[in-house]
């Protein structure tokens, strides 16, 4: 996480961009722009080598701006790039399995909860939090409605955080904040062609500050 100022709200999550020649480049002018939590990067179908490849230099950049980094898919490739923690999206059994054998020493996420069965067998695991969307399905301006009303249930409901994917419009964050969500997911509104990764972000920032709701205000 960020070594400035936590903000008191729903704060930025970032989905990394799927492989290209510009990739780096991209990720470091986004964690520019201002406050990101983490940043969460998906393997895109590629060969295992290619893929740890990848998750070394994205972890490397965002570590050394204090942002976490969740390496999606397998936990022995989230441990050789010395990354902070693991997503996993599979059965309960498997994550549990996962998380006996990593937690202690990393993060374990997961996400793949088509309703609130799915979420709440998940949770009985005790994820590090429960990510509520699709890598790559952010699409649309606006953020699926299923994935506001899980993460509105589960924000109110369970202690675990949860991270809400947004839409593909970098406005859509509000709508997730407004769930009682701790963290909102951005990736193709900040990575798309033709965007500015730094100033999506902190617009991103910037509509958060003016209109997410304070934790601390929320407390009874």
């Amino acid at each position: 996480m960020s070594e400035t100022s936590i903000p008191d709200r729903c704060r930025l999550v970032l989905i990394a961009p799927a492989p290209s020649s510009g990739e780096e480049a991209l990720v470091e002018a986004a964690l520019s722009g201002g406050d990101v939590a983490s940043l969460i990067i998906p393997p895109y179908d590629a060969e295992e080598a290619e893929f740890q490849a990848r998750a070394e230099a994205l972890t490397r950049l965002a570590q050394a701006r204090g942002v976490a980094v969740m390496v999606a898919g397998e936990p022995r490739i989230a441990a050789r790039v010395q990354a902070d923690g693991v997503h996993f999206e599979g059965s309960k059994a498997e994550l549990a399995e996962i998380i006996a054998k990593h937690q202690g020493r990393m993060m374990v996420g997961c996400g793949g909860a088509a309703n609130r069965d799915d979420a709440l067998e998940l949770g009985e695991m005790q994820p590090d939090y429960i990510f509520f969307g699709r890598f790559g399905y952010d699409v649309r301006p606006e953020p699926h409605p299923r994935n506001l009303t899980l993460g509105a249930w589960w924000a109110e409901m369970i202690r675990i955080p949860c991270i809400v994917l947004a839409g593909s419009h970098t406005g859509s964050v509000v709508d997730v904040a407004k769930t009682g969500a701790e963290f909102v997911a951005l990736g193709n509104a900040v990575f798309a062609p033709g965007a500015d990764p730094a100033r999506e972000v902190a617009e991103a920032n910037a509509l958060l500050d003016k209109h997410a709701p304070s934790f601390a205000e929320a407390e009874p």
